[in-house]
């Protein structure tokens, strides 16, 4: 009879039984240990695999990395040399501009200098003469009598009233603006034409004064004789007036006004405080009596209306070409616009190159540090598009 081993609630376990139980539960145990170790080293395969894939992809997101900061230090450099070049052509451009304007203005102020020192030459010349006429002046009211003896005779007289006044007139007027015995359309020819700026009529200057009456009209005696001298020579005054006006004032070809010369200061002088109606006559007829002295102060303002016309000319080349500079220096400020411009993009987009490789820096940090976010293993690596502006400048 088989001995009992325990007793389970009353039953009798044999030690075969018992033996064979534990030898069945031994066995269950190994079986489970051998499962669990099974699966122990499947799950270390398995996490090695996954540490392997890890690592490839760690190397893939390293590589493309390096890829891109190689291309973005590319593209950096790329844009460094169109820089530099732009910059050097900026600065040829600007200084080829300034060199032009400041020989447009070198030679304005040239010019400028040179006709202020012509002028100022030109105005020394005419205080010369006037100052030379100043004295012929002294000389001549020293030389009274002897004038009389040569006025006498009226051929003489003619010559040197026709004598004195050209000598004024080539005196105080440049050659060109007068002529002397111009020929007009209805063939008469006054002593002598001057030309004034702007205007194609020339003024007509008459230098046959008649002074027999006036000489008459000194050596008259009693008061009856100087009545009748008097409007003798009120009559021969008149007539030559009147003839002046007649043949040298031609409406649309000569000056509304004609000069009347009278070459002597003291017989200008008798005739204004004796005769005053006639200056008034003449004054009508558009007839101006003058002396040498008033012809003078007429050949000066004739003069001066000259040196003004061209002062105006030349103010008006120096306004044009002003304009032309002003011109030259509005199309440079809009050309440094358009370059103030360009760099301002060109900053724009090296900015957004500093933030994109601030990001990749801070990205190769966390890969690095193997910190990642969830589904970083198998979400695929995002990188940020390249600006259009890096792309136009490779």
């Amino acid at each position: 009879m088989a001995q009992t081993l325990f007793i389970i609630a009353g039953l009798k376990v044999p030690v075969l039984t018992g033996l064979i139980g534990a030898a069945v539960l031994v066995c269950l145990l190994l079986v489970s240990l051998t499962v669990l170790v099974v699966r122990t080293a499947r799950e270390r395969r398995e996490e090695a695999a996954q540490q392997v894939g890890r690592t490839q992809e760690i190397e893939a997101r390293m590589a493309e990395l390096t890829r891109i900061q190689a291309e973005t230090a590319g593209r950096i450099h790329v844009m460094g040399d169109v820089l530099s070049g732009r910059h050097a052509e900026l600065g040829r451009l600007l200084a080829e501009r300034l060199d032009a304007v400041t020989h447009r203005v070198g030679q304005s102020m040239e010019a400028t200098n040179r006709n202020t020192l012509d002028s100022l030459r030109q105005l020394h010349e005419r205080l010369a003469v006037i100052d030379g006429a100043q004295k012929n002046l002294t000389e001549l009211s020293s030389q009274v009598t002897s004038l009389r003896e040569v006025l006498a005779n009226k051929q003489s007289r003619g010559a040197f009233g026709q004598a004195r006044m050209e000598a004024i007139v080539r005196d105080g007027l440049p050659k060109g603006s007068f002529k002397f015995q111009a020929t007009l359309s209805n063939r008469t020819r006054p002593d002598c034409v001057v030309f004034l700026p702007g205007d194609d009529r020339p003024l007509v200057i008459d230098a046959k004064f008649p002074l027999e009456a006036i000489t008459a009209w000194r050596q008259a005696q009693t008061d009856d004789e100087r009545k009748s001298i008097a409007q003798r020579l009120r009559q021969d005054v008149l007539r030559h007036i009147s003839d002046i006006a007649s043949r040298y004032l031609i409406p649309g070809e000569t000056q509304e006004l004609a000069l009347m010369f009278v070459p002597s200061e003291s017989v200008y002088a008798e005739l204004y405080d004796g005769f005053d109606d006639v200056f008034q006559k003449a004054y009508r007829a558009q007839v101006v009596l003058v002396s040498p002295s008033l012809l003078m102060l007429a050949i000066q303002v004739m003069q001066q209306i000259l040196k003004d016309a061209r002062m105006r000319d030349a103010a008006r080349e120096i306004r044009t070409e002003v304009g032309h500079l002003m011109e030259d220096m509005n199309r440079l400020r809009e050309r440094v616009l358009k370059l103030q411009q360009h760099f301002g993009h060109a900053a724009d987009d090296v900015a957004q190159i500093v933030i994109s490789a601030d990001k990749i820096s801070k990205r190769g940090g966390r890969i690095e540090a193997l910190e990642f976010p969830d589904g970083a293993s198998t979400a695929e690596p995002r990188l940020r598009p390249v600006p259009r502006s890096l792309e136009a400048g490779e």
